[in-house]
Order: structure tokens, then sequence, then C-alpha cells
């Protein structure tokens, strides 16, 4: 399927590994030039040369997305043309909430509700004025359905999915299109983190508890991170202009809910 992104710009956040180089690489191959971001420059770069053999255009900015100088170069990187845009950050390490202090509430909310909505200030005009834009977030299942040691990434991505679900109907006219992808349990270095939370929780092993979570989703696996990358794609597509402020969940039918 040609998804009409020939030629576009995508800067796709925390893009060296998991889900975010699965973005990468579907607009990649939907004939976008890249900026990618990552703060391990090595990684980063071992991703991009993946992406380059393949025949892509591949920019590269490392360090944290959440300062106010990557966040600016990341722009510059793109030659101030930015088509679409890729929200992704790394959620905050797995915890009781009794254990959250206000510093680290913050720099939760920091990293996974005011990061991203920056980064939307800084292209969203330039998309209103060329009539075209893309933004997709990468959030969480937990913001429909909470997962006990997520609550802080939950609470900081509801309330980045509430804040720009109202600008998406702002930005509709122009062909602007805002919208989140909510992962359920994808085989990225993320999913280990949740296998050790959930052993040490429950006094078992880490393969119990891997083996538990898969047995709790219907289609009895765990999500591949190209799966998760084809749907962004299709999100950032030209034909897709009708869709916004939409929360889609990937998760293998785990949620159990109609809506």
């Amino acid at each position: 399927m040609d998804l009409g992104l020939t030629g576009r710009t995508a800067i796709v956040c925390a893009s060296s590994h998991g889900l975010g180089r699965a973005c990468a690489a579907a607009l990649a191959a939907a004939g976008c030039t890249l900026i990618l971001n990552g703060r391990d420059a090595a990684a980063l770069e071992d991703a991009a040369a993946a992406l380059r053999h393949d025949g892509a255009t591949v920019r590269t900015v490392a360090g944290d997305v959440a300062d106010e100088q990557v966040q600016q170069a990341l722009i510059d990187a793109a030659q101030g043309k930015v088509d679409i845009l890729v929200n992704n950050n790394g959620g905050p390490p797995l915890r009781d909430f009794r254990a959250l202090d206000a510093e680290a509430i913050h720099a939760g909310v920091d990293a996974n509700m005011v990061t991203p909505i920056r980064l939307v200030q800084k292209v969203i005009d330039g998309m209103i004025e060329r009539r075209f834009g893309r933004i997709v977030c990468i959030t969480s299942g937990s913001v429909k359905a909470p997962v006990p040691g997520l609550d802080l990434s939950s609470g900081a991505r509801v309330g980045l999915t509430g804040f720009l679900a109202g600008v998406a109907r702002q930005v509709a006219h122009a062909n602007v299109t805002i919208n989140f992808l909510l992962p359920g349990l994808f085989e990225t270095r993320r999913l280990a983190g949740v296998h050790a939370f959930n052993a040490k929780a429950r006094d078992i092993s880490v393969e119990d508890a891997a083996a538990q979570a898969r047995e709790r989703i219907p289609a009895r696996r765990f999500g591949d991170p190209a799966e998760f990358g084809d749907a962004c794609a299709f999100l950032c597509a030209a034909s897709s202009g009708f869709i916004t402020g939409q929360s889609l969940l990937i998760d293998g039918g785990a949620y159990p809910g109609v809506l």
C-alpha cells in the first residue's frame, strides 16, 4: 500500500530501540527522510546505519529529548520542515506508588507529558502552514487499563492524551492530525523490566511471570514491534487525514472492554 509519504520528513523520538525504532523503520519503508533520536549515541548510530543500508536518508540527534537544546537540534536537522512527529520517550521505572517522591513524580510528568507537548508546540504551526502534518504519540495500554507499578506512567500519559485531544480538534481543518498509539506487551527491553517487577511482586521466577503474562493475552503471544511500526505509518499516511484525536490500542485483545 502506497502511504503517500515519499519525500516527507519525520522526527521519531527515542528511536534507537524498541517501538520507536520500529516506527522509524516503517516510515523509512514508506519513503520518509528520518531524524532519529536517542540517548545512547552508539545505539542510535547502529539504528541509523541499518536504515541507511536499506536506502533511507537518515540524520541523528543524540541526547535526552526533554532537553530544550536537543529539541531544537531535531527541528534544525529537519531543516525547519517537519511533516511527521512521533512522540516517544522511555517510561518511568516501575515502582510501587508509595515509593514515588515529589522529584520522581515531577520527572515522570515532565518526560511523558510536558516534553511531547513542547515538541508539538514547536512543529504545529509549520504543519498548519503547509496543510499537512501527522503527529503520533506513543503512550501505553495502561492509559485505558491501569497497571500496578505503572501509575506514574499512566497518569502522565493520560494527561498528555487529554491535553492533545483538545489540540487535535483545533488543527484538523489544516490536514494536521494528532493520534495516540497504546501498546500492550511487545517484545522490547521494557517488557523484560515488566516481567522482573511482576516476578518480585508475586515471588515467582521471571520465566513464570512472562508465561503468565502471555497467557492473559488472547493472541497468546507478545507483540512484534514491526506490527506496531506499521500501525504508526498507517496513521501518518496521506489517506489518514480523517482520523484524529484517537487512541489506538494494540494489545492482542488483552483489554476486555468494548470501547
